[in-house]
């Protein structure tokens, strides 16, 4: 029997059965489209997460702080040292002090972390309005909390504000004794762009702006490495150094194995939804086989061999399997682009930021569509096999 044939006479059924073979595809699609659903909101979820917290440049950067040793102060020689390390591209320190802003007779205790600009490229900082400062001028960023300190609930009214700055430091009484005292910084600072935080009151200040305040020694340091191959290498340095440091990518690898295990479990909830649809399926070509025992009967005698049978009804399981897979794409793309659309529009009513949270790779999708076409094949190989072996008397004689 010729392949075109086979083709027409699996396809038959499409035509005589329509309704139950439409409900059978679409059992399939809805155990595909479960399998999409599931593990493209897993994608989504790891891919938004990721974005967020990442950049090229925070991959390639260490963060360092003092370690165990209480001895050990990250002061400007072991910058300097750090910096010296042919597998460093640069550092950049920061400092945390305790300080005041005042705007328009409103003052803020907020905590001034005094850096520069690289710091703040290193650290992938998200702005909500403005822009980044520029270390020549006097600008700040001011997180969101600054901003509902000063009862402004839309931050961009304190772009490009003035405001006053103190620093909280210790300073050297003309008698010689150590004492806290607020040091004003000279002139007004603009606030050049928000960083989105509103948990916490802060600043970030030009490390170069800071005047009546001696800064010897920091809170932390950003190094950036030439390469993600000498990451390890320069880690080991500050390490034997005796100082602590800790990586962003440390945290993203262990982010992906925790979004790798939550798409296997999503995958195994949809998986269960496909196996219950694999049932209805393979129940349908039992019954067709059921149906069509007096024809499969009538083309044995007339010649019809039993690789043709099994050929026939194994084409009509594989049609159906790929046409599932395709209905359950479509389902699975169209139900996560409602629900994200939904998702968005109650994010931007609450104030928050539309994200996409669903995510197909192609080579997943392609994949699916195949895996979607393999269950149609194991579904239609047993009534295929039990089709080929029919007694062509008896079969004839079926009623």
């Amino acid at each position: 029997m010729r392949a075109p044939d086979i083709l027409k006479l699996s396809t038959r059924m499409f035509r005589s059965r329509l309704m139950r073979t439409f409900l059978t595809i679409l059992g399939i699609g809805i155990g595909i489209g479960a399998i999409m659903f599931l593990v493209s909101l897993g994608y989504g979820l790891q891919r938004a997460l990721i974005s967020q917290i990442t950049s090229s440049d925070s991959l390639l950067s260490l963060d360092v702080v003092q370690g165990d040793k209480a001895a050990l102060i990250l002061d400007n020689a072991v910058i300097e040292a750090i910096a010296q390390f042919p597998e460093v591209k640069d550092i950049a320190p920061l400092v945390s002090l305790k300080g005041q802003v005042e705007y328009e007779g409103t003052t803020a205790d907020i905590i001034a972390n005094i850096t520069t600009l690289n710091f703040l490229k290193f650290s992938n900082l998200k702005l909500v309005d403005g822009k980044m400062i520029d270390p020549e001028k006097n600008e700040i960023l001011i997180s969101q909390a600054v901003a509902r300190v000063f009862n402004i609930e839309d931050t961009k009214e304190l772009v490009g504000k003035g405001v006053d700055i103190a620093f909280l430091a210790t300073v050297l009484t003309e008698e010689g004794y150590e004492q806290l005292d607020l040091i004003p910084q000279t002139g007004k600072f603009i606030i050049a762009g928000v960083v989105g935080d509103e948990s916490s009151s802060f600043i970030y200040f030009p490390l170069g702006k800071v005047g009546g305040v001696t800064i010897d020694a920091y809170s932390q340091a950003k190094v950036r490495v030439t390469s993600t191959d000498t990451l390890d290498i320069v880690r080991n340095k500050i390490l034997d150094m005796g100082f602590s440091v800790a990586a962003l990518s440390d945290v993203i690898d262990q982010a992906n194995k925790i979004f790798n295990i939550l798409q296997i479990i999503l995958a195994i909830f949809g998986i269960v939804a496909l196996v219950v649809s694999a049932i209805g399926m393979f129940n349908t070509m039992t019954i067709a086989l059921m149906e069509r025992t007096q024809e499969v009967g009538i083309m044995k005698a007339l010649g019809a061999s039993k690789m043709d049978i099994m050929y026939m009804f194994v084409t009509e399981a594989v049609i159906m399997g790929f046409l599932g897979g395709l209905v359950g794409l479509i389902i699975g793309f169209l139900g996560g682009e409602i629900l994200n659309f939904l998702l968005n529009i109650l994010a931007k009513r609450v104030g928050g930021n539309a994200i996409d949270i669903f995510y197909t790779p192609l080579w997943f999708a392609l994949t699916i569509a195949g895996f979607s076409t393999f269950v149609g094949f194991i579904t239609g190989l047993w009534p295929a096999r039990r089709a080929a072996r029919l007694n062509p008397l008896e079969a004839v004689k079926y009623k």
